[in-house]
């Protein structure tokens, strides 16, 4: 097995989003504009309710997929069509945005700790105009393995060993793991060789592959099918994210991502027309 090292660590830039929401922006910033098929990671934390408490109004999305991990808090979804859903502690939303969806994110609460990732994944050009859809998965249907000396892994997606996470029918074939690492603990994880691959720290510190990473730090990997972690004194705990690449040209402009210039001036155009 070819052992992944790190190629470039990113530590996230302050941003806001949303109404006025404070956010750490990983990726998707100038330091690391995307890592296909990955296209923005960001961290959201604070106890103070005026940092978030206005949330996510109505806004669009077309193109891509919004996956939602909530570590502390809660947050309410709804959508043009009608779809509601709850983000509660330990919870994930994997949406296709597919053509279009206008949608919301809500905290339920006014103060106390929210805390979580929203990641953006890229769809190919053959499904971005596909019909919308939702997995929304409740903490007790994520499986928790826990493997040698207590590392405990949460599998969202993909799969360890024989136990595979919940997340199915993506096209990206993502493999998406939140690692609890006990002190001074090591501990190799197998990834696809062809998938691109990062790690993010958000508790302690570890060192990935060849390198230390600290606390809000991502380190990006090179390819290979196994990433070496080593927990610091005080344990770690990270989420371990790969997906295949596309390999297509990319489009943004804010909430669309397709291929072509042209295709985002439509996107613009059907949303402006009420045509999502």
């Amino acid at each position: 097995m070819a052992n992944r090292k790190v190629v470039k660590i990113v530590r996230g830039m302050p941003a806001s989003d949303g109404a006025g929401v404070r956010l750490n922006r990983i990726m998707g910033q100038p330091a690391l504009p995307d890592l296909d098929p990955f296209l923005l990671l960001d961290e959201f934390r604070s106890d103070r309710g005026s940092d978030y408490v206005a949330g996510f109004p109505d806004h669009p999305h077309r193109g891509f997929e919004t996956v939602t991990y909530m570590l502390a808090g809660r947050m309410r979804h709804g959508d043009h069509m009608g779809n509601v859903g709850l983000l509660r502690p330990g919870s994930v939303q994997w949406m296709t945005a597919g053509r279009g969806i206008v949608h919301s994110e809500m905290p339920e609460q006014e103060n106390g700790l929210l805390w979580g990732f929203q990641l953006w994944v890229n769809l190919p050009a053959k499904d971005k105009m596909s019909a919308p859809r939702y997995q929304d998965i409740d903490p007790e249907k994520i499986p928790m393995v826990t493997v040698k000396d207590g590392v405990g892994i949460r599998v969202i997606a993909g799969k360890v060993g024989e136990v595979e996470g919940p997340v199915r029918g993506v096209v990206t074939e993502p493999l998406y793991l939140d690692i609890m690492l006990p002190a001074s603990t090591e501990f190799g994880v197998r990834v696809p060789a062809e998938h691109n691959a990062f790690v993010y720290v958000f508790e302690g510190e570890a060192r990935v592959g060849d390198k230390p990473v600290a606390r809000g730090e991502l380190a990006v990997l090179n390819q290979g099918d196994l990433v070496n972690l080593v927990a610091g004194d005080e344990g770690a705990r990270l989420i371990l994210v790969a997906g295949r690449p596309l390999h297509e040209p990319v489009a943004k402009y804010g909430p669309f991502v397709m291929n072509t210039q042209q295709e985002i001036r439509e996107a613009v155009a059907d949303y402006q027309a009420g045509r999502f």
